[in-house]
């Protein structure tokens, strides 16, 4: 045959999976992550730099859903994760297999997650709101996966917390006005929070340290029979487990 013109490749189209956002219970499509996804994860994960392998994640989960609008960033850290962790049970497998070193025996141990199993851990008694007294108080946020974009805040190291802090503040009210902080700089908003009293600071800080996070507890008895737990409650505990 003497082909005139080339043919188009087929378009493969891949099955649509709802998925939930933990943070707001809002439902949305996503497509699983393919061949593209997965070298996008692999140049990250060469790098062995946290943010860039956060910010691959959120490049795949962007890409994966069906609603343009859709933005990772704009979700909380832990809803990232747990979107992460769901698209790679329906893209890959719903077990992750890990390997332990145990410190007792120091045998290595072949594990299993099951993917389905991993929930998120919300804190308790944990309210959003902090008075400062009895007209002025914060309303807190719980930190978007945007700050890993933010260089200047990966960058500040040992004033990584106290950013923190002030980044996981939504509002400041004063009586009856309301004060939006997305409208103030971070350093407008640090000026702010040097002035608090050292009890409102330890409840910043006792905010962001209950955070929501992903939950798997993984259990084995090891060589000697002694019954061994381990809790797992971030992206890189089962990715990295060793």
């Amino acid at each position: 045959f003497n082909w005139s013109y080339t043919m188009q490749l087929p378009k493969i189209t891949y099955p649509l999976t709802t998925l939930e956002i933990p943070s707001t219970k809002k439902k949305l499509p996503f497509r699983p992550f393919l061949v593209k996804e997965e070298k996008i994860l692999l140049l990250a994960k060469a790098s062995e730099q946290k943010e860039d392998i956060y910010l691959a994640i959120m490049q795949v989960i962007n890409n994966c859903a069906s609603d343009d609008q859709f933005d990772c960033s704009k979700l909380t850290v832990f809803d990232m994760e747990y979107l992460f962790m769901k698209l790679h049970a329906i893209s890959v497998n719903n077990v992750i297999q890990v390997k332990y070193k145990d410190s007792e025996d120091d045998k290595i141990y072949d594990l299993q997650i099951p993917i389905d199993k991993v929930v998120i851990k919300w804190p308790k008694n944990t309210s959003t709101k902090i008075e400062i007294n009895q007209k002025t108080g914060l309303i807190m946020k719980y930190v978007e996966a945007d700050v890993f974009n933010d260089r200047e805040f990966l960058d500040s190291g040992n004033d990584a917390l106290f950013k923190l802090l002030c980044k996981s503040i939504a509002q400041i009210y004063d009586g009856e006005i309301v004060y939006d902080c997305s409208t103030y700089t971070l350093q407008e908003i640090e000026q702010f929070v040097e002035g608090l009293d050292s009890k409102i600071f330890e409840k910043l800080i006792e905010f962001v340290s209950n955070t929501p996070s992903l939950y798997y507890q993984l259990e084995y008895t090891n060589s000697k029979g002694t019954k061994r737990t381990i809790e797992l409650k971030s992206l890189q505990d089962f990715f990295t487990l060793r």
